[in-house]
């Protein structure tokens, strides 16, 4: 690494303490290396840095591109003849967690998932991927069928108290709040379809999970921002404009605002 791009990585880890990213915490990032500038693993090597050699830094890892009823999936095949959909389905990659891109993620996310050290979870869906002494304990038992609910990493960053960081993005991607709609009283329920690989195969599984929407998620954050003084820093993260706050209280939050706003059923 050549020393100008050191004094970058060192700058920004100093943007990053000044906004208040614990040392030695739990990190959740979302993050835009188009709203940011530099490279990924630039901010990758600044956030470790801040977090230092006891932090453990998570990411997003999310696969929708190997299932038939995600949003994703479905705006590829609107208008499609049934023949091409059923082309669509046969060339689905299935998920393998030790090489299972995820581009939707972003650059940010798919350099951590590819660092030396960094471990995966295993929900074939919405897995996550962390780097840090923390990550075996708050990815393992990741079940096949909890998205992001009690059974997920989600429900254990809640309990490390973790921060979040969103990194030029908005409260709209705030993966966070969907713990508060599986702390819902009976939330609404949907069935999910996606192919894995097992015992050397390709497999369509189809299981039922908690019907996520993160349609509301930016009203959200605005709310909890508003109702909540002084719960999300702001500043700049290299070029970005971003917001810092502690999961448990945006989940909290989260649970009882859509526990008023769905009331209706969603």
């Amino acid at each position: 690494m050549t020393p100008q791009l050191l004094l970058g990585d060192e700058r920004t880890a100093s943007q990053l303490c000044e906004l208040g990213v614990r040392r030695g915490g739990v990190l959740l990032v979302h993050a835009s290396m188009r709203s940011a500038g530099g490279s990924a693993r630039s901010m990758a090597d600044a956030l470790r840095r801040a977090l230092g050699p006891e932090g453990t830094l998570v990411v997003p890892a999310f696969t929708p591109e190997n299932s038939d009823t995600s949003r994703s999936y479905l705006d590829r095949v609107r208008g499609l003849s049934d023949r091409a959909r059923a082309e669509v389905r046969a060339t689905m990659p299935a998920f393998d967690p030790e090489v299972s891109p995820a581009p939707s993620m972003g650059a940010f996310a798919e350099t951590v998932r590819q660092s030396p050290g960094a471990r995966r979870s295993a929900h074939p869906q919405t897995s996550f991927a962390a780097l840090g002494p923390a990550a075996a304990k708050l990815l393992g038992g990741h079940r096949q069928d909890c998205h992001l609910g009690e059974d997920s990493p989600l429900a254990r960053l809640y309990d490390a108290d973790a921060q979040v960081l969103l990194l030029g993005t908005g409260f709209d991607s705030c993966t966070a709040f969907h713990l508060g709609e599986y702390r819902r009283p009976e939330p609404p329920r949907r069935l999910y379809r996606c192919v894995v690989a097992r015992e050397g195969r390709r497999r369509w599984w189809e299981y039922e999970d908690i019907a996520l929407d993160d349609s509301d998620f930016a009203a959200i954050g605005a709310d909890f921002g508003h109702e909540r003084p002084g719960a999300v820093d702001t500043g700049r993260v290299g070029a970005a404009p971003s917001r810092l706050f502690r999961l448990r209280a945006a989940v909290d939050f989260a649970t009882g605002w859509l526990g008023r706003r769905r009331a209706d059923g969603r």
